[in-house]
């Protein structure tokens, strides 16, 4: 009996121990770095999320979900060609020539860019619901004004690229029906009411100069009535941006005195600065710089030049045209620039150690702090040799580009060496500047309100450019190049004749900024306008751009990417016309 027991009790002690062993609840192990969820509600937690969502603003390592829009708004707008050599990032090769196709893999790369912005602002919002006493209901609101704000930046350069997407905020998460979500809906409604979420509830200045405050949103909701056409509530934001508005760091709306000066790291966050995403060189980790153009600079510069790499971005011959002024100096709005003598004398085939004199001619000084060329000071680095800083003049021609491009007197402070490039920097980029909202003022005006008043803010612009103190200059302090910069003296009294004059100050302003393209669209046109690039250029690029054409009902908006709708079915997620 005793053994019989002792044999009993043994059995039970090993079934226990089978039966526990038996049990998962071993492998439910905290991952290490996690944070729990009373580290993300507490207000550092909110913040640093909060702080997440900004820095997505620049891609994050997706270079084409950056909002410079270099490739979607310049590109394709005519103001530049991929550049470099054909085999180098080939897939933007499609895109340029209006060739795309569902499954590439640079559409997906902005599609995931953005959305990821918009799950890091739907985060911030969630988080919110259930925040710590800590934060406080003004907390909340702040919060919760700059996190919408964000959301409605990443739905709005969704909305450009691919029209209609699923709208997710933060009611939806996986497995509440997030999947479920078709892009079947206008996405401005849910834009415009983020905004003016913001524009309601932030202060006017804000701490830390990165941060949005209301002018930022009260300029970007103008710009999204503008996109729609609703000119009346546009023109009511611009009106109150130009009279009372200011930056986040509390400086007054206004042009800087020089030009030059809007693309200098050494004036980041000046008065004309509405909006721009912060850029720090030489913090220990490159993520913290300017990632935008690191492929966008001239080609084997060695130590005499910016970047040494990789000759992306090249300038179009279009676009240094378009610079050709008449004798007051006034921009030839009925094309002419692309004919005869009036097109800028370029070294297209020149060889650098052959003589080469530059173009004569009248010309916007604009021209020489957007476009490097050969002959003309680049910045503080030397005289632009021509070819020999072109990767492939056959394939994307005779310019480099020179905004947002560091000084040689940046190096070491405001440019960062500890890279593969030393293209990383702290310049920052802005995404609106107080031109473009004189600008987009100026529109609003002359389909609404008064074709003087569109003048008056054209000849701001026009002004500035015109100070000789700002034109580039040579090392003897002469003028570079044949400068005139002249302002419209007669009275604006012909819509169509104001409205071409301010589409083309926007085309010379802005070049090379992100914007072209989506104001040929929104102006309705694109297919006209790029089909006549195209055939200009294709002239002069056989290889790259020869036989490219955009086409009307497609080409508008970027291919919804293939891999999502594969995902979620083509029963949600429907494709966008002509894929």
């Amino acid at each position: 009996m005793k053994s019989r027991v002792l044999i009993t009790g043994f059995s039970l002690i090993v079934l226990a121990m089978i039966a526990f062993a038996c049990k998962d609840t071993f492998l439910d192990v905290p991952a290490t770095g996690q944070l729990s969820n009373a580290q993300l509600t507490s207000k550092k937690g909110i913040e640093a999320s909060l702080i997440a969502a900004y820095s997505q603003v620049n891609g994050r390592g997706r270079r084409l979900a950056s909002p410079s829009n270099w490739v979607w708004g310049s590109i394709r707008g005519g103001d530049a060609n991929k550049g470099t050599d054909p085999g180098d990032f080939s897939d933007i090769n499609p895109i340029q020539r209006f060739e795309n196709i569902p499954t590439q893999g640079v559409i997906s790369e902005n599609w995931a860019g953005n959305y990821e912005g918009v799950a890091r602002s739907n985060n911030v919002l969630r988080l919110l619901g259930s925040a710590d006493p800590d934060v406080s209901a003004a907390d909340k609101t702040s919060l919760s004004a700059q996190a919408r704000f964000l959301r409605a930046h990443f739905y709005f350069q969704l909305k450009r690229n691919f029209n209609n997407v699923p709208y997710v905020d933060e009611s939806l998460d996986y497995g509440l029906g997030i999947e479920k979500v078709k892009n079947d809906q206008d996405l401005y409604p849910k834009i415009e009411a983020d905004l003016k979420y913001a524009l309601d509830n932030l202060p006017e200045t804000q701490g830390q100069v990165g941060r949005i405050n209301k002018w930022t949103a009260a300029a970007y909701l103008g710009k999204v009535y503008l996109y729609q056409k609703k000119y009346a509530e546009a023109k009511a934001q611009f009106d109150a941006c130009i009279a009372n508005g200011k930056t986040s760091n509390g400086k007054k709306y206004a042009l800087e005195a020089k030009y030059g000066d809007l693309f200098k790291a050494s004036n980041d966050n000046n008065a004309e600065s509405v909006w721009a995403y912060q850029a720090a060189a030489n913090t220990g980790s490159v993520n913290n710089a300017n990632p935008e153009f690191d492929l966008n600079f001239p080609y084997n510069t060695g130590p005499n030049g910016p970047g040494n790499c990789c000759g992306f971005f090249q300038p179009s011959f279009e676009l240094v045209n378009s610079f050709r002024v008449n004798a007051n100096g006034l921009p030839l709005l009925d094309g002419s620039y692309n004919t005869g003598a009036n097109q800028v004398k370029n070294d297209q085939g020149v060889e650098s150690k052959a003589a080469f004199t530059t173009d004569a001619g009248a010309l916007d000084p604009r021209l020489d702090w957007s476009v490097g060329r050969r002959g003309i000071p680049f910045l503080d680095w030397q005289d632009h040799p021509g070819a020999d800083w072109i990767r492939n003049q056959p394939n994307g021609g005779p310019y480099s580009p020179k905004k947002y491009t560091y000084y040689k007197s940046d190096r070491g402070s405001l440019q960062d060496n500890s890279s593969w490039t030393p293209g990383y920097t702290a310049l920052n980029y802005t995404i609106i500047r107080f031109a473009d909202v004189l600008l987009m003022a100026a529109e609003c005006e002359i389909e609404i309100g008064s074709l003087e008043k569109a003048r008056e803010y054209t000849n701001l612009i026009r002004a500035r450019a015109a100070n000789p103190a700002s034109w580039v200059k040579k090392a003897d302090g002469s003028n570079a190049s044949n400068y005139v910069l002249g302002l419209y003296s007669a009275a604006w009294t012909d819509k169509a004749v104001a409205r071409n004059a301010v589409h083309f100050e926007r085309k010379l302003e802005l070049s090379g900024e992100g914007h072209r393209f989506y104001d040929l669209v929104r102006w309705g046109t694109a297919v006209n306008v790029v089909n006549a690039y195209l055939t200009y250029e294709g002239g002069k690029l056989a290889s790259t751009l020869g036989g490219a054409k955009m086409t009307a009902g497609k080409h508008e908006y970027l291919p919804i990417p293939q891999d999502q709708i594969d995902i979620i079915g083509a029963d949600i997620l429907k494709q966008n016309p002509g894929y």
